[in-house]
């Protein structure tokens, strides 16, 4: 399988439409990248997050991006599964990050993705972001939209841990729901691992749908 290096890679813009979308799709390819590159600056962006919502997204943003050199952690008050109807504001929010911050990756969310919320970044994240480096992540969930990636990113079982301890310790008002578990997260990670013959046994999982050398 061929190795796509991200040395050069200096700012990472995370995209999320609810508090805990970027830790489940992307957290330990966060972590490993922090822990890997020591200058790295991050935007840490929620598009949905209000009340207790808002101070979790805040709280476990803190707790990922302790070790970065430079963090902007950001949450917006967008109404929750009506994102299609916000596209002109979200838009705009878009065209100010665009402005203030020059990604050298953009993580966001899966195109074919069945929620609308995720949809609707995903397709502003391309329409924004036309010479950068953008990847989609997964959300495992009741639609069973999960496809076939094309990027897989290795993380140790260390980091996976730590993102699942992360996950459950910081999201409180999501734990009574049937597939917020240890389970779901380390199963989907092993299955990415599997796929792309991780030797550590795991990985998350991307799509990258241009990708220029």
């Amino acid at each position: 399988m061929a190795s796509l290096r991200l040395h050069g890679v200096k700012k990472v813009l995370c995209l999320g439409a609810h508090s805990d979308d970027i830790e489940i799709g992307c957290g330990a390819t966060v972590l490993r990248l922090i822990q890997e590159q020591p200058g790295l600056e991050l935007y840490w962006l929620v598009f949905s997050a209000v009340g207790a919502r808002a101070r979790e997204a805040k709280a476990s943003a803190v707790d990922f991006l302790r070790d970065a050199r430079a963090r902007r952690i950001r949450t917006m008050t967008y109404r929750e599964s009506y994102f299609p109807d916000e596209w002109s504001g979200i838009k705009d929010t878009f065209e100010q990050v665009k402005r203030s911050f020059a990604p050298d990756l953009v993580l966001t969310q899966y195109r074919n993705d069945r929620h609308q919320d995720h949809r609707v970044l995903s397709d502003l994240a391309w329409n924004t972001f036309r010479n950068h480096l953008v990847l989609e992540y997964e959300i495992p969930k009741y639609d069973g939209d999960l496809g076939s990636p094309n990027v897989y990113i290795p993380v140790s079982r260390a980091l996976g841990e730590r993102k699942i301890r992360a996950l459950l310790r910081h999201f409180q008002s999501q734990t009574n729901r049937h597939w917020f578990t240890a389970d779901t997260f380390w199963a989907l990670m092993r299955l990415r691992g599997i796929e792309c013959a991780s030797a550590t046994g795991f990985a998350e999982a991307f799509y990258g749908r241009k990708l220029s050398f």
